[in-house]
């Protein structure tokens, strides 16, 4: 294969690594506390032996769109939300994560647990409990889960220490090197924040993408139908 060819070939792997993100994008479009992805396209010049140098695309990396969804009032006791910027941190087996997915509900020990069973932590990182008999909960702006007016925990929100390090783990889940407060941020009681995909921009980047692949393909064929002709007539 050419040059050319190659260039094109790194170009098409990185638009169908878009075309994925667009994808999960769009089936994640009514997912609590989703957040939509893009792929970053940069380049990759390298110099050929005893030849010019070639660029290439390079589409490994993803951007999380941290942009605020719409929130979603749910009526539900232990349904909460984030106004500003900050997350959650819940405990998994793989440590602790970050997420925007509001939704927990009390464990038979009395823990607050995601969909996942995952716990949901307090500002000091431990579990937050809610006795079986506390009857009505109430969350103030802050944070502070009460109960009969007794407070029980205050929930944490937390932020990547180095927001260059916030990656995507899976579902609406996120990682980062290192969790500090965040600042500002505040949460409501019986809302839950919707996914900030929109369906009408996916599917417009999807046709666009696609019109890209094709044309990158178009180029492949003619190009191997170059190379196909210029061997058969030295062959022959």
């Amino acid at each position: 294969m050419s040059v050319s060819g190659y260039a094109t070939l790194t170009r098409q792997i990185g638009l169908e690594r878009e075309l994925q993100a667009i994808a999960n994008n769009i089936a994640n479009g009514s997912t609590t506390g989703f957040r939509r992805e893009g792929v970053v396209f940069s380049e990759y010049v390298r110099r050929l032996d005893d030849g010019p140098s070639v660029s290439m695309a390079w589409a490994s990396a993803r951007n999380v769109d941290l942009t605020q969804g719409e929130p979603e009032q749910t009526g539900g006791s232990f349904d909460f939300a984030i106004k500003g910027e900050g997350f959650f941190l819940v405990e998994t087996p793989q440590g602790n994560r970050l997420t925007r997915a509001g939704h927990f509900t009390p464990s038979a020990e009395g823990e607050l647990v995601n969909p996942d069973g995952y716990r949901l932590l307090d500002q000091g990182g431990a579990p937050v409990f809610v006795p079986p008999d506390a009857g009505s909960v109430s969350l103030a702006a802050d944070g502070t889960l009460s109960a009969a007016g007794a407070p029980l925990a205050r929930i944490g929100l937390w932020q990547p220490a180095d927001p260059l390090t916030l990656r995507h783990e899976g579902g609406t889940l996120f990682v980062a090197d290192g969790e500090v407060p965040a600042e500002g941020a505040t949460l409501s009681q019986g809302y839950l924040e919707g996914s900030n995909v929109s369906p009408v921009f996916e599917l417009a980047r999807m046709i666009e993408v696609q019109r890209a692949y094709e044309l990158g393909q178009s180029f492949l064929d003619r190009e191997d139908d170059r190379l196909r002709t210029v061997i058969q007539k030295l062959g022959g």
